[in-house]
């Protein structure tokens, strides 16, 4: 078994690389090629943590894994990460543990490729300007993300914490310079959004978090952060506005986010409103964008399986690499 941990990742692992582990991965899910399970929660309601088991199995990849990640929020005031996560990559045809990541780092790409493979898949060809609402955990891999599919000249950033904003901005302006992209420091969720050609939304709120009226036509917004009922970071009048709506898993996502299950709820959103799985895009059962001024919401929540292939991805260019830990 080797270990790896957030360098050694980066050092082998790209984000082109994420988004195309996603394509596998969702691709698989399409195929019913792979086993995973819906992914137990077990709160812990004294520090409103969350404990998170996400299993998966695909005997076409002959491997099996194990992501544990928890979301505790009051990290943040620690200076710790709020979702702290392992990932375990197990030999199908032995059942031994081949490998063990920083699931956090994982966690972070290939949550920020389900928003990237999205936007490559949906966004309009003359997409300039990005907006991202959070600046938490996983908002650099969104961002990271966001400019790898697009070509984009300024992307809008906010959160509700300024002077966390401001730093975020400041930092991801340094790291991401390659991007040739202008980071802003927006005063509101609505300014960001005004007139954005991409959106990603990554919060734990509760509330919407930016108004359907400010979204342009032809935007793609991709709902990452709502992962549980009580969530709701989109604007539920948003779906009488968009022309499609996918998912990465259907059951998944009407499994967790309050995001489509409180509009089902209240008759906001009907299941007829469903376009169908970003899988089922990739396999040419479903049609994508149709036309430039479509608005499209992408709502993920993460399976299992893109932890699984990006895991075996990570493992094998370690190993090509020389990159890691060997633990006996």
């Amino acid at each position: 078994m080797i270990l790896l941990n957030r360098k050694e990742i980066r050092q082998v692992f790209t984000m082109k690389d994420a988004i195309e582990a996603n394509k596998e991965a969702y691709t698989l899910l399409a195929q019913d090629k792979c086993k995973v399970p819906l992914r137990t929660q077990i709160p812990s309601p004294a520090v409103g943590g969350t404990f998170l088991f996400m299993p998966s199995f695909s005997e076409e990849l002959g491997a099996a894994g194990l992501k544990i990640v928890n979301i505790f929020p009051g990290n943040a005031d620690k200076g710790l990460s709020t979702s702290p996560a392992s990932v375990l990559l197990m030999d199908a045809e032995t059942g031994y543990v081949t490998a063990m990541m920083d699931g956090t780092c994982v966690t972070q790409m290939r949550t920020g490729a389900a928003s990237g493979l999205a936007f490559e898949l949906f966004a309009r060809k003359d997409a300039s300007i990005g907006a991202l609402i959070g600046t938490g955990s996983q908002a650099a891999c969104q961002l990271e993300a966001m400019l790898t599919a697009c070509q984009l000249t300024e992307v809008r950033i906010f959160s509700r914490n300024k002077d966390k904003r401001d730093a975020f901005v400041a930092k991801m302006q340094e790291e991401m310079a390659s991007f040739g992209a202008k980071l802003i420091s927006a005063d509101s969720a609505d300014e960001a959004v005004d007139g954005a050609d991409v959106i990603i939304a990554v919060t734990p709120s509760t509330v919407p978090t930016f108004s359907a009226d400010k979204v342009k036509k032809g935007a793609v917004i991709s709902g990452i952060g709502s992962y549980q009922h009580h969530m709701q970071e989109l604007d539920p009048a948003i779906f009488d506005r968009c022309s499609k709506l996918y998912f990465d898993n259907r059951e998944a996502v009407l499994s967790e986010s309050g995001d489509i299950t409180k509009p089902l709820g209240d008759g906001t959103l009907t299941e007829a409103q469903f376009t169908g799985d970003i899988g089922d895009v990739l396999l040419g059962k479903v049609v994508g964008r149709e036309n430039d001024d479509e608005i499209i919401v992408y709502k993920a929540v993460g399976v299992g399986v893109q932890d699984l292939v990006a895991a075996r991805h990570i493992f094998a260019k370690a190993q090509e690499a020389g990159v890691g830990t060997e633990w006996n």
